[in-house]
């Protein structure tokens, strides 16, 4: 039959025979191509190089029989496939079989006009499908002839040879043979050079290194082998330090150790001159200060550095013995104590041939506390070379008790660690501390243990005073200090008092920023309890002890009056005015005094709804934090970078952080910002803050006071709805939906002002339904606070009767920040949500 013409893309047939082809050609000779890549990846690799020349030929038979037998069956199953075949694979891929239909002739109607014209119109549909014809591609899957993957093993054997193995280790398989170096290509040889694997440089192949001149690091091997005829290559160098000349071994090694010359003579022969790199050696100073963390750690910064890498480094701290105070219990000579090694930390990742690290370690206990020690810092590096700094020159940084008692059982501790000829001493010190102890100890507890363990030293030291006692007693001053030092005092008010006056102590006694700051939370965790405690006895008091101070003076407090006067306490210490951070704490010690005075007459026992509408504040503001938070957050994906500068006016006290004013502290006022406060220092996003933010007001709305009253049941209905926008926020949130939480969080802070708006009216309500309690409720709401801060207004709204700005030029800062909006909202530029959040504060002030 004539060859027909069909409309099909001549490219779809041309790839789609190409294909069916590669299927024939893969089919049928893929174990003639893994036997052949597996027999090269063997002879790159050099495996017959490690086993007699016996073995490699015998098996050198069998894979070339292999291979020739593969070969073999292979052609025997290879088929061309045709033209035809190539058409009938692509027929199958189109519907109707359209390439079939062009090529059949009609049977019968030929003579029928319609019937030929239904034919033609057969035809063309056909053709137009026809002409659509994709190339088919080939099926190359062969799990059903190698199901164990042995092509795929014989692939990967040639790539690690590929990338490890050389192609010219195939040719040593002719050198086997004996005379067949010398018959056929003459003698050769082949050398590597190993650099150190410390310095994670790559084997050189000595024949492809064409530079007369060659650098390698100090310490690298060089393998030579010489093929052929005994002595027709020999080898001389100079980088060792005995040197070699003219050796002809076939197998040389050499470590290089120096400068000098490699020379092969012989048959293509080369010569080098050897540069060496020589290992440099590690360096280490001392960075910084060493000082005294909060707890007493020891912080050390040190510098480092190697050419290639610090391995590891130790300090070594001795006692400067010429620099110690010789006085008191120091005069005797001390005993022999074993200098202090530590291991310098290292960096876990990152490069170390220049770091900087911090050794913390805490010698508190250490006999040589806060006396003049030598540090001296050691690196060494994988050449095992060590480098020394300069002795470091400090008094060993330890703990700091600021309990004058505490502090001078320390001082008798150390003495009797100093040498044990001092225990007499001791004893006799300790006798007379503890000889008065009523008003000097505060604890019967510690009194007992100082008594105990000075009777165990006296009789230790009438028997003659061993190590392992000295120890013990040691230890035992050393606990009975901390204990002493810290405190276990479950009075509130004795705990407050006492950490006021440790925080006197350390003013006198220069302390560093990190005790400062240890102490001012030691005080903030002390003042919160303390003040907890006496709401717990105001609510247990009953209503005639309330009503009986009623006609006395007080100083009236909130939270935030108290954090404020300790941020100042805190902030002048830090600036080394201890002057005026000592008259700042007298003075807050007098308001704490007058809060205990008020509080113990019941003065400022809170009533249930003031207490729900203080949890209230605290949680608008809370929210109000989330939102300028999510705000920030959506502002810095349309312009990154915006944030640090153009939002950092707006930030607040601690909005970025969605907390409220009092959480800087010890947590807001009242029982649900104390909660709230607490619930938020583990969350870890926006929408697990949200969900903690729900989970308060939750909680709140079952205390909610006024129930039955019309605006009871309006705070309620505002509250719900408050809730339910908070649910949408989160959800929100954990889309990554920031534009949508922020309208929700808008929502629920719209109905939580609606709600305290309405309880606020409840309580009025209720107040004037109740005469005589009046005063005293007035008197309970002068502490509470709207979520600026402001003092409410009268009658329980929660409007106030103060300015939202305070100074003497409030008027032009407000027109400063109105021009400011103004002058955002007219650049362009900005991202729409901001010039749309821009626009309704414009439209609103």
């Amino acid at each position: 039959m004539a060859k027909q013409t069909l409309p099909i893309p001549r490219l779809s047939l041309w790839l789609t025979h190409a294909g069916m082809l590669a299927e024939q050609v893969w089919r049928a000779f893929w174990p003639f191509f893994s036997i052949l890549m597996a027999i090269l990846a063997a002879l790159m690799l050099g495996l017959q190089d490690f086993v007699r020349v016996e073995t490699v030929w015998i098996v050198g038979a069998l894979a070339l029989l292999s291979l020739l037998g593969a070969l073999v069956i292979g052609a025997r199953r290879f088929h061309i496939p045709s033209r035809a075949e190539a058409l009938m694979r692509l027929d199958e891929t189109l519907p109707g079989r359209p390439i079939q239909a062009l090529m059949d002739d009609q049977a019968i109607g030929a003579m029928d006009a319609d019937s030929v014209a239904l034919w033609q119109a057969h035809q063309s549909r056909m053709a137009a499908r026809a002409a659509q014809a994709e190339p088919v591609k080939p099926n190359l899957r062969l799990a059903d002839r190698d199901p164990y993957a042995l092509r795929y093993s014989a692939l990967l054997a040639l790539v690690i040879a590929t990338l490890f193995g050389s192609f010219w280790r195939i040719g040593t398989v002719a050198e086997m043979t004996p005379g067949a170096a010398v018959a056929g290509q003459g003698p050769s040889w082949e050398g590597w050079v190993e650099p150190p694997r410390y310095t994670g440089l790559p084997t050189l192949y000595l024949a492809d290194q064409s530079d007369p001149t060659l650098s390698i690091p100090q310490g690298s091997r060089i393998t030579l082998r010489f093929y052929g005829e005994v002595g027709a290559h020999s080898l001389t160098e100079t980088t060792t330090p005995l040197g070699t000349e003219g050796a002809t071994d076939p197998e040389q090694e050499i470590v290089v150790d120096k400068s000098g010359v490699l020379k092969i003579d012989g048959p293509s022969g080369r010569d080098w001159a050897l540069d060496i790199i020589a290992d440099a050696p590690p360096h280490i100073a001392v960075a910084d200060i060493a000082e005294s963390e909060a707890g007493g750690r020891m912080k050390l910064p040190f510098a480092a550095g190697d050419d290639y890498g610090v391995e590891s480094g130790s300090a070594l701290i001795e006692l400067d013995l010429a620099s110690v105070d010789r006085r008191y219990g120091l005069t005797l000579e001390p005993e022999p104590r074993e200098a202090i090694a530590v291991e310098l930390p290292m960096p876990i990742t990152g490069d170390r041939s220049d770091f900087i690290e911090d050794l913390i370690e805490d010698f508190s206990e250490h006999p040589w506390a806060h006396l003049p020690v030598k540090i001296t810092l050691t690196a060494r590096d994988a050449a095992d070379q060590e480098t020394q700094s300069e002795p470091y020159m400090t008094a060993l940084p330890a703990r700091r008790f600021f309990d004058p008692l505490a502090a001078a059982i320390i001082e008798q501790r150390r003495d009797l660690l100093w040498t044990r000829d001092n225990a007499t001493r001791v004893s006799q010190l300790l006798r007379a501390v503890s000889h008065l102890p009523e008003g000097f100890f505060r604890s019967d507890t510690a009194y007992l243990r100082l008594r105990v363990t000075l009777r165990r030293l006296e009789t230790f030291n009438e028997y003659g005073l061993k190590p392992q006692q000295q120890a013990e007693i040691a230890q035992a001053l050393w606990d009975l200090a901390v204990q002493i030092e810290d405190g276990t005092l479950a009075d509130a008010l004795e705990r407050m008092r006492r950490a006021q006056e440790r925080l006197t102590e350390a003013m006198q006694n220069g302390a560093t920023d990190e005790e400062i700051a240890e102490l001012m939370q030691e005080l903030r965790e002390a003042t919160d309890e303390y003040m907890r405690q006496l709401q717990r006895l105001a609510q247990e008091g009953d209503s005639e002890e309330r009503q009986s101070g009623q006609n006395g003076e007080s100083m009236q407090m909130t939270q935030d009056d108290l954090q404020r006067m300790m941020d100042r306490i805190q902030e002048l210490m830090e600036q080394g005015r201890m002057a005026e951070a000592q008259q700042a704490l007298e003075e807050f010690q007098q308001m704490m005094e007058n809060m205990r005075v008020t509080q113990g007459q019941g003065q400022g026992q809170q009533s249930e709804g003031q207490q729900a509408m203080e949890g209230l504040a605290e949680t608008l503001r809370e929210q109000q934090g989330l939102s300028d938070q999510a705000f920030r957050d959506l502002q810095e994906q349309f312009n990154p970078g915006a944030q640090a500068g153009e939002n950092q006016g707006n930030e607040g006290r601690n909005g970025g952080q969605g907390r409220g004013e009092s959480h800087e502290g010890q947590g807001g006022q009242g029982q649900g910002s104390d909660q709230a406060g607490e619930g938020q220092q583990g969350q870890g996003s926006l929408a697990d803050r949200q969900q903690a933010l729900r989970d308060e007001l939750g909680r709140q709305q079952q205390n909610l006071p006024g129930g039955g009253t019309p605006e009871g049941d309006a705070a309620r209905d505002a509250l719900d709805r408050a809730g339910r926008a908070m649910d949408d926020a989160e959800q929100a949130l954990r889309g990554d939906d920031l534009a949508e939480a922020i309208d929700r969080q808008s929502e629920a802070m719209e109905a939580l002002r609606e709600g305290m708006r309405s309880l606020g009216e409840a309580l009025a309500q209720n107040q004037q339904n109740q005469p005589g309690q009046g005063t005293q409720d007035g008197d309970m709401q002068a502490n509470n606070r709207d979520p600026l801060g402001r003092s409410p207004g009268s009658s329980g709204s929660i409007s106030t009767d103060e300015g939202m700005l305070q100074g003497e030029d409030v008027y032009r800062r407000a027109r400063e920040l109105l021009d400011e909006i103004r002058r955002r909202t007219g650049e362009s530029d900005r991202p729409q949500l901001e010039l749309e959040y821009l626009k309704r504060l414009l439209e609103r002030f």
